[in-house]
C-alpha cells in the first residue's frame, strides 16, 4: 500500500500556530479516504511491512479526534485484505452506520470473475467505488481483462480509485483515456515523492487534461515531505495538484491510519488549510465536501 514510510515529524511552534489560527472549520467536512484496520476480523498482508500499523485502528478512535477537527462524514477505502475478503469488508464497512457513510470495496480488474463480484457490491447502495492498488505492478496494465472490466463500472454508477507511484503515472493516464465513461479519482496526489520532481509535475498535468479524472488531496505528508515536514515542503505539490486539477475536481482524504506514521490526523487538517489559505470560501467548500458528495454520489 505505500512505497515508503518516513518517521513522524515535528513542525516548529510557529507553524502549528499559524495553521490552527488559520482553520476556519467548513460546514461540512467529508473525509474520502479512511482506513479501519481491525485484524481480529480481516487479514491484510501488507501490513507485514508496516510495523506502526500492526495494531487496530478503529472507528472510534477515528471519530474521537476527526469530529473535533470538523469531519462529518467519512468514506471508508479498502485496506487491501486478504483476496476472498473484499466483499466480507465492504459488508462491514458499509453496515457501520455514521459517520461512514459509503464505501470503495476492493476488487479484481484483473481477472475473470470481476462482472459478478462487481454486480453483487453494486446492489449495496453505500458501494460507492472500487479501488485495487496498482503500484509496483505494471503488468497488470497488460492484462487483456483490464480495461473490459472497467468500462463495466460506468453503467453501474461507480468510481474506480487509481493507487499507482508518482512514476506510474503514464500507464494511469494511458488506463484511463481507454475508460472514458469510468470516474477516476487518483489517490494522495500521484505520490509526487515516487519519482523526479518535473516528471511528476508533466505526468499530473497530462492526467489532468483527462475531464474524467479527479484528484485526491490526501498523502502528501507521506509522499512529498522529507522527515521532518513542514507546510512549506508540501505548497509546491499542493500548489501545482490544486493548479492542474482545479477546484472542481479534487476531494479531500485523510489517509487515517497511515497519515499517522507521518504525523497525525490533526497536523494534517491543520496543514490542509494552511496550503489553502487564501483560497474562497466557494473553493473551499469544493475541495472539503462538495465535489465528494457529487463524485461519489451521496446526495
Amino acid at each position: 500500500m505505500r512505497d515508503q514510510v518516513h518517521q513522524a515529524g515535528t513542525a516548529d511552534a510557529e507553524e502549528q500556530a499559524s495553521a490552527r489560527g488559520s482553520t476556519a472549520q467548513p460546514p461540512n467536512l467529508i473525509d474520502t479516504h479512511l482506513h479501519l484496520i481491525e485484524p481480529h476480523r480481516f487479514a491484510y498482508p501488507w501490513i507485514a511491512h508496516e510495523p506502526g500499523l500492526q495494531r487496530a485502528f478503529t472507528l472510534d478512535s477515528y471519530w474521537h479526534e476527526a469530529q473535533a477537527l470538523g469531519i462529518t462524514a467519512a468514506l471508508h477505502m479498502e485496506v487491501d485484505v486478504a483476496p476472498d475478503q473484499a466483499a466480507a469488508e465492504a459488508a462491514y464497512t458499509t453496515g457501520l452506520g455514521a459517520p461512514v457513510v459509503g464505501a470503495i470495496a476492493g476488487c479484481r480488474p484483473d481477472l475473470p470473475g470481476f462482472a459478478e463480484h462487481t454486480e453483487r457490491l453494486a446492489a449495496n447502495p453505500l458501494v460507492k467505488g472500487l479501488r485495487h492498488v496498482f503500484q509496483g505492478k505494471p503488468e497488470i496494465y497488460e492484462n487483456p481483462l483490464l480495461v473490459e472490466n472497467l468500462r463495466r463500472l460506468a453503467p453501474l454508477g461507480l468510481t474506480f480509485d487509481l493507487c499507482v507511484l508518482g512514476h506510474e503515472l503514464p500507464l494511469a493516464t494511458a488506463l484511463a483515456a481507454r475508460c472514458p465513461d469510468v470516474t477516476f479519482v487518483l489517490d494522495h496526489c500521484g505520490k509526487p515523492g515516487a519519482g523526479p520532481p518535473d516528471a511528476w509535475k508533466a505526468d499530473m498535468a497530462a492526467l489532468a487534461r483527462l475531464p474524467s479524472v479527479t484528484c485526491k488531496f490526501s498523502g502528501l505528508i507521506s509522499y512529498a515531505a522529507p522527515t521532518e515536514w513542514t507546510v512549506e515542503d508540501l505548497r509546491p505539490a499542493a500548489a501545482h495538484v490544486i493548479d492542474v486539477f482545479g477546484w472542481d475536481r479534487l476531494v479531500w482524504g485523510s489517509d487515517w491510519p497511515v497519515c499517522t506514521l507521518t504525523g497525525s490526523l490533526t497536523r494534517w487538517v491543520e496543514a490542509t488549510h494552511a496550503l489553502i489559505r487564501g483560497s474562497s470560501p466557494t473553493e473551499q467548500s469544493q475541495l472539503f465536501a462538495t465535489n465528494a458528495a457529487r463524485i461519489y454520489r451521496l446526495a
